[in-house]
């Protein structure tokens, strides 16, 4: 008799349940090592996105998805819409800081990511990106080699568990109190060659990591063409040559991470400047061979707003806190464990309090921080209610990718993508990573 199959769903439940770092590397090794088997590779979107601007197809945009919590339910969901309507086209992501307050490591992350991959028999590519990779300004400027070291030490630790895209955020650096634009974006185009570099150096072999830059701040100025050519330039100009740069560009149009909540607890309408997202799209396409603009921020729109990013030919938008709040506010999460969560707010998130607002504005914007601390009771639920929940979310993913025409592109991926198996040997120095690349099975 052969041995029995192992039992993919129970790996990956045990290593979000386990605290141990040395048993999450060991159960997360199992479910790559399956993946690779059944053809499912963690995989750059870099040559995708660079064939977009090279060859010119277009009328559609990427969902790049955070996922904070029910990451194993949420994904599974994301793939069965994915199959239904043949879509190749979709990130995984997950924020240096969300990777804290929900106690989502990235070796947790994309093995979670991968065994959800196996559990709805999707095949190829799957692409798992770090967002918002960003640099603390205040810490740069009191020790800038430090605060490099950390990124750098982040982006190693993602890339080593499969994480080939990288997103920059060194817009943090941006200096709008300069009169000239280049000097505005120099710190940003500085730092972001930089890390740019030290990528191209750890990179498994035979993958190129698709690394996205930023020139707007969300929340802040909204960006503008000379923005954009200020910083490209001075990027090209610092990268050493010979090495392969960014695949597209983050801006700023108007939007706010997570949403600006009412007294109510109710979202602001937001007036997210298209015209801006268009011309600065095929302005990176066009002029930089980038896939195109990134729009930050977005999940919490209007819901008549989303076709708008197709047809302005966004390459990428980035959604996570309208999942989220469709889990808190579920019918079918329990509600005494959401009173739990809240109480556990006013304790430990009551330095976030702020003078005037209202408890409904205090929740909205700190609950996020609660999900880690109740990972385990949330993916302990029944699997009945975790599968309700799940559904709901699942639709709102299916509107999505229709609205963005993240339909149908599944051979384009498949035409472009290479799948490579990548063996990795960690030395102690995280900046010491070493992967031997082996082609596909």
């Amino acid at each position: 008799m052969g041995r029995k199959p192992l039992d993919v769903e129970k790996i990956a439940m045990d290593l979000i349940m386990s605290e141990d770092s040395a048993k999450k590397k060991e159960l997360a090794k199992k479910i790559f090592d399956i993946a690779y088997k059944n053809g499912v590779y963690p995989a750059s979107i870099h040559d995708f996105y660079i064939a977009r601007a090279k060859d010119g197809f277009n009328g559609f945009t990427v969902p790049a998805i955070n996922l904070r919590s029910m990451t194993l339910d949420l994904a599974r969901a994301i793939f069965r819409v994915a199959k239904k309507n043949n879509s190749g086209a979709f990130i995984f992501e997950i924020a240096k800081s969300e990777m804290g307050y929900t106690a989502q490591p990235p070796i947790e992350y994309s093995a979670v990511i991968l065994a959800a991959a196996l559990k709805e028999n999707y095949k190829g590519p799957v692409f798992i990106q770090a967002d918002h990779v960003q640099a603390n300004a205040k810490k740069y400027q009191e020790n800038p080699e430090k605060e490099m070291q950390t990124l750098e030490a982040l982006i190693a630790d993602a890339i080593n568990a499969g994480f080939y895209n990288i997103d920059i955020d060194s817009s943090t650096l941006v200096d709008l109190s300069k009169a000239d634009i280049k000097k505005q974006q120099y710190a940003n185009y500085e730092v972001c060659a930089k890390i740019t570099q030290f990528i191209r150096r750890i990179e498994p072999k035979g993958i190129t990591v698709s690394v996205g830059g930023e020139i707007g701040e969300v929340g802040h100025k909204n960006s503008t063409p000379e923005d954009l050519r200020a910083f490209m330039t001075g990027f090209s100009e610092r990268l050493r040559k010979g090495l392969i740069g960014i695949s597209k560009i983050s801006i700023q149009t108007g939007t706010s991470h997570g949403g600006v909540v009412l007294p109510d607890g109710s979202i602001a309408q937001v007036k997210l400047d298209f015209d801006t997202l268009k011309n600065l799209s095929e302005l990176a396409r066009k002029e930089f061979g980038l896939a195109g603009a990134v729009q930050h921020g977005a999940s919490t729109l209007p819901a008549e707003a989303f076709h708008k990013f197709a047809e302005c030919d966004a390459a990428e938008v980035h959604l996570a806190t309208e999942f989220q709040n469709m889990i808190y506010e579920s019918k079918h999460f329990p509600a005494d464990l959401k009173k739990r969560m809240y109480e556990w707010l006013k304790v430990n998130a009551a330095n976030e309090a702020k003078a005037g607002e209202t408890e409904e504005q205090f929740y909205y914007k700190t609950r996020k921080k609660a999900l880690g601390a109740f990972k385990k009771e949330i993916m302990g639920l029944a699997s009945s209610v975790r599968d309700a929940i799940a559904a709901e979310v699942e639709a709102k993913f299916e509107f999505l990718f229709k609205q963005l025409n993240a339909i149908n592109n599944k051979a384009l991926v498949d035409k472009y993508v290479v799948l490579k198996r990548v063996i990795v040997r960690k030395r102690d120095d995280a900046k010491e990573v070493v992967h031997d690349g082996e082609g596909a099975d």
